[in-house]
């Protein structure tokens, strides 16, 4: 059998036209009302999984929506009702903390550059990534550990780092598509090439992109 996708732009090209087929839709995983419920979710969703996050953040939102009232919620209170979540007492310290600095630094807005949202408290590239896209639309590639997997099982990405396979995929893949493309992947990684369930030769993207593929893809984390 003639394998049709040996390129990186050729495979690109498949998987960015077969996930759109699969998710037409894109919706965000994190329950959220605005940029700021939405950045303290993924905030939460650190080493946690977003259906643990959506389970804690209605008794959160009923308490404080906004950063004025979150920052005078005491630390206590805020840890107390995210117990459940991965990493609560840092997690806790750093939304009350980052919610201060957004009453005091930015006038209680979600700050709209990589630079500001990366400057606060509990906030990284990807955290940033995610809000500058699906906050306020701004093309990003938020790469977590599904689609580092799979892009180096795909072959898009030597996978050294999360860095260097977020460069590799921007460059793979128009700007314009990046912000629903990094959701279908997510989707597509829990859905059908998940770290037990497809070892690079079982799922259908797998299996279309290298027929003769035999042994399992062992990826870095």
């Amino acid at each position: 059998m003639t394998n049709l996708y040996t390129s990186k732009p050729a495979r690109a090209a498949f998987i960015a036209r077969r996930l759109a087929e699969l998710y037409p839709e894109t919706p965000i995983p994190l329950d959220h009302k605005d940029a700021y419920t939405l950045l303290v979710a993924v905030v939460l969703s650190a080493q946690s999984t977003d259906s643990g996050v959506n389970k804690v953040t209605p008794g959160l939102w009923a308490r404080a929506d906004t950063p004025s009232a979150m920052a005078q919620l005491p630390v206590e209170e805020i840890r107390e009702v995210i117990r459940t979540v991965g990493l609560a007492p840092q997690k806790a310290k750093a939304i009350r903390e980052l919610s201060r600095l957004l009453v005091e630094r930015h006038g209680g807005a979600v700050p709209r550059t990589f630079e500001e949202l990366e400057a606060l408290p509990g906030v990284g590239h990807k955290t940033a990534s995610v809000v500058m896209s699906q906050a306020f639309g701004v093309p990003a590639f938020p790469v977590d550990t599904h689609i580092h997997r799979l892009a180096q099982r795909w072959k898009l990405t030597a996978g050294k780092s999360v860095e260097q396979t977020e460069r590799d995929l921007k460059a793979l893949f128009p700007p314009e598509t990046w912000n629903r493309l990094h959701l279908r992947i997510i989707f597509y990684g829990r859905e059908h090439c998940t770290a037990r369930g497809c070892d690079g030769t079982v799922c259908e993207i797998c299996r279309t992109l290298f027929p003769g593929r035999k042994r399992a893809v062992k990826t870095r984390k």
